[in-house]
């Protein structure tokens, strides 16, 4: 039995605070932040987002309480930090956890991936 497409994902509640910026660092290293709640693979992303912080929050029995408000995101790797069906080089993770771990005060995670169905980057038409 073949699994079902998926794309490798960090998991990670980000202070709205720095959501923006945050989001603008990943894209100069070609990794995307995705928002949960409008995530195009949800089709109810308000309640996922719930779900999955409400299930990170009650994990960590209070320890991660100060990100009650939080954005639920998922972040993506791309096309530099892919070769063909190979699986993600290191250098791919190592670069990832050293952003997230240079924003510790507004982001909590765990320090491994997940899968979910593909993530599509829109693409401009060319002219």
């Amino acid at each position: 039995m073949r699994r079902s497409p998926h794309e490798n994902v960090a998991t990670v509640l980000v202070d709205p605070e720095i959501l923006v910026d945050l989001e603008l660092e990943l894209m100069a290293l070609d990794l995307r932040l995705w928002p949960v709640h409008s995530a195009p693979i949800c089709v109810d992303g308000v309640r996922t987002a719930f779900q999955i912080r409400r299930q990170l929050l009650m994990r960590h029995q209070g320890a991660w309480d100060l990100a009650a408000g939080w954005v639920p995101v998922w972040i993506t790797f791309g096309g530099r930090w892919r070769r063909d069906d190979d699986p993600l080089p290191w250098a791919a993770h190592r670069t990832l956890w050293q952003v997230l771990d240079s924003h510790a005060d507004h982001v909590r995670f765990h320090r491994r991936l997940g899968g979910v169905r593909p993530l599509s980057t829109p693409v401009e038409p060319s002219v």
